[in-house]
C-alpha cells in the first residue's frame, strides 16, 4: 500500500517541478518578492510562510515519526508503516516552507511543498483503514463489521490510491500557463479531495456501527481488559482511532472548502487557516498513537473473513465426553 503511494508522489512531484520551470518564464515576477505577497502573481501561497510556525510544527511532526519509528521496530505494528513513511513525507513538507519563506516567488519549492503536505494524509487515512481490521480481528469481533474485514480494507485502501492519484494528477495540471487547463486541474483536484472524503466518512460510519454492536452485543469482549490499567485495554486504542478518524475528518473538510474557493480563496492565503484547518486536526490525528501504538495492543495476524455462524454451533454443539 504504501509503496505505490510513495512512488506515485515522487512521480508526480518530478512532473510539478518540470512543469513549474517552463511556467515561471511566463510570469513577471516582483523585484521585492516581500513587499505584497498577497498581490503577488509568483508567489502561490498568497504570504510568506512564517519560519517561527513552520519550525514549531516541523519540529513536531519529527518528534511523533521518530517516536513511533522507535514503537514500529521494538513494539511491532508494521501494519501502521504507511503512517509512518506518510509522517515523514509531511515533515519535508515543512522543511521546504523554510525554503519557501526565503524563496517565496520559487513556484518549484512551493510545489514541492505543497504536494508532500496535501497528499501524505492520505498515508494516514490508509493507517486507520488498516487497523479497523487488525482490532476487529484482535477482539474476535470481524462479524460486526459491515463489510467482511479482508474486502473491507481492500476497497478503502483502493479508494484511498484512486483519490490519492486524483488529486496528484489535478495538482500537475493547475501549473499550467493556460488558465483553462489550470482551472481543469483545480476542479479534478477537488474532485478528489470530494471522494477522499465521502470515502472517509463511509469508512466512519462502519467504524461507528462496529463499536456501537461490539457495545451492545458483546460485553464479554467490553470486560475482557477491565481488570488492566486502562493504557493496555483495547477501548482506549478504539478511541485513539476515534481520535484520529476525527482530526482527520476535520482537515478532510477544510480542504474540499478550501479548494471550493479557488487558487486565491480566504482560505488557501491565509496561514492561520492552513494550521488551524489542516496542521493541528492533523497533528492530533497523529500523535494519539505516540501513547497509544497500535503495536503494543495488537498481536495478532491479518484478520480474515469472521465466520459468525461457526462459531455459535460450536458453541451450541454438546461435547462427547
Amino acid at each position: 500500500m504504501a509503496g505505490p503511494m510513495l512512488a506515485s508522489t515522487l512521480f508526480f512531484l518530478t512532473l510539478l517541478v518540470t512543469s513549474a520551470q517552463a511556467a515561471t518564464t511566463a510570469v513577471i515576477c516582483p523585484s521585492d518578492p516581500y513587499l505584497d505577497p498577497r498581490n503577488d502573481p509568483c508567489n502561490a501561497l498568497g504570504y510568506i510562510a512564517n519560519n517561527t510556525l513552520t519550525a514549531v510544527a516541523f519540529a513536531y511532526v519529527v518528534l511523533v515519526v521518530l517516536i513511533q519509528t522507535y514503537q514500529i521496530i521494538f513494539n511491532g505494528g508494521k501494519f501502521m508503516l504507511s503512517m509512518v513513511i506518510g509522517e515523514y513525507i509531511y515533515a519535508l513538507g515543512f522543511a521546504f516552507r523554510f525554503a519557501l519563506h526565503r524563496s517565496p516567488d520559487s513556484l518549484g519549492i512551493f510545489i514541492s511543498e505543497d504536494l508532500m503536505i496535501v497528499l501524505s494524509p492520505c498515508f494516514f487515512i490508509a493507517a486507520n483503514y488498516t487497523l479497523l481490521g487488525r482490532l476487529a480481528g484482535e477482539i474476535d469481533c470481524a462479524h460486526h463489521v459491515l463489510l467482511p474485514v479482508r474486502r473491507l480494507t481492500l476497497i478503502f485502501v483502493l479508494s484511498d490510491v484512486t483519490t490519492f492519484v486524483i488529486q496528484a494528477l489535478g495538482a500537475s495540471m493547475t501549473t499550467s500557463t493556460v488558465q483553462s487547463s489550470a482551472t481543469l486541474g483545480l476542479h479534478i483536484f477537488l474532485a478528489g479531495l470530494i471522494m477522499q472524503l465521502v470515502s472517509f466518512v463511509f469508512f466512519c460510519a462502519i467504524y461507528a456501527r462496529f463499536m456501537y454492536k461490539v457495545y451492545s452485543e458483546e460485553q464479554d469482549v467490553c470486560k475482557r481488559d477491565s481488570k488492566q490499567h486502562w493504557n493496555n485495554d483495547w477501548r482506549t486504542l478504539a478511541a485513539a482511532l476515534a481520535v484520529s478518524c476525527f482530526g482527520l475528518l476535520i482537515r478532510s473538510f477544510y480542504r474540499v472548502v478550501e479548494a471550493s474557493q479557488g487558487f486565491r480563496g480566504n482560505l488557501s492565503t491565509s496561514e492561520t487557516s492552513f494550521y488551524l484547518g489542516d496542521t493541528i486536526p492533523i497533528a492530533l490525528a497523529i500523535i494519539v498513537y505516540v501513547p497509544f501504538w497500535p503495536g503494543r495492543f495488537i498481536r495478532n495476524k491479518p484478520a480474515h473473513p469472521y465466520n459468525k455462524e461457526q462459531k455459535d454451533l460450536s458453541v451450541s454443539t454438546p461435547s462427547i465426553v
